[in-house]
């Protein structure tokens, strides 16, 4: 790969994980139009090292504190609105792992098409707007409050909502869809502030680019031809590359939609269906 293709690839990456646009949508462009071979799961593999890296880098803090009071809350058999958090982390990455083991190669081998990925990117689009807007405008909507303030909506999730946006993370298997997309859009029919329903959505993505980084591993181990021609030096550059792009993403997209909600992303998608339609 030329250094040209790792950086466009990377940054891909790094901007499709975490925004709700749909990195199938994307990656049609590079290879479609300018003609470029697939990277190599290696290459794959090292970008979402890049991304895992940056999600775990914003979120320590967060992810000691949640893993330490889930850990204390196993232990003395008592919940606390930390643990549960750590408890709604474990109930909403089940059913994708389940789903992933054993319809991954239908949906890669089915699904993977540029109408099925055109359509997926504008219907999750639509349906993410419209979401975006019972979330803002429908009297149903509660926003909790803990002495006068805000509150952390996160402490208040409960196991029965994280399974629901559990369930609707089995939807990003169908390209096009967005897994960050779906999430949020779960969230925000739930009644979670789209900060909070960002931020859970990030935190839920360490799980599955774990999971997912693994198979791809195993994969790359079993068939070393999925290597490609990356070489260890690519390697690190797109890691690198998907590391700062995803992290400033996560910290930008985290503040623009606390102010500006999720009308552009929608317009981007929709947009991006059609062109997509209409290219190919």
């Amino acid at each position: 790969m030329t250094l040209l293709q790792i950086f466009v690839l990377a940054i891909i990456q790094g901007l499709t994980e975490f925004l709700p646009v749909s990195s199938s949508a994307h990656l049609i462009f590079p290879s479609q139009l300018l003609g470029w071979e697939d990277q190599g799961l290696a290459f794959d593999v090292a970008v979402h090292v890049g991304t895992l890296l940056a999600v775990v880098c914003y979120y320590i803090a967060d992810l000691v504190k949640i893993g330490t009071y889930t850990l204390e809350a196993m232990i003395k058999l008592k919940q606390t609105p930390i643990s549960r958090i750590g408890c709604c982390l474990i109930v909403a990455s089940i059913p994708v792992c389940i789903a992933g083991f054993f319809f991954m190669n239908e949906v890669e081998t089915i699904a993977r098409s540029v109408e099925v990925i055109a359509y997926a990117t504008i219907g999750f689009g639509i349906l993410l707007g419209l979401a975006s807007y019972v979330n803002r405008h429908l009297v149903w909507r509660t926003i909790l409050t803990v002495q006068g303030e805000r509150a952390d909506t996160l402490r208040h999730m409960t196991v029965q909502q994280a399974f629901v946006i559990g369930c609707a993370q089995v939807l990003a298997l169908i390209p096009g869809t967005s897994r960050s997309g779906i999430t949020i859009t779960a969230g925000l029919l739930l009644g979670m502030r789209p900060e909070a329903a960002a931020r859970f959505s990030f935190l839920l993505a360490i799980p599955v680019i774990i999971a997912s980084g693994t198979l791809e591993t195993i994969a790359c181990f079993n068939d070393p031809i999925h290597w490609g021609s990356v070489n260890i030096t690519q390697m690190v550059i797109g890691a690198l590359t998907a590391f700062f792009v995803a992290l400033a993403v996560i910290h930008l997209f985290i503040k623009y939609i606390a102010k500006s909600g999720m009308a552009v992303f929608v317009t981007y998608r929709i947009v991006l269906g059609i062109i997509l339609l209409w290219l190919f």
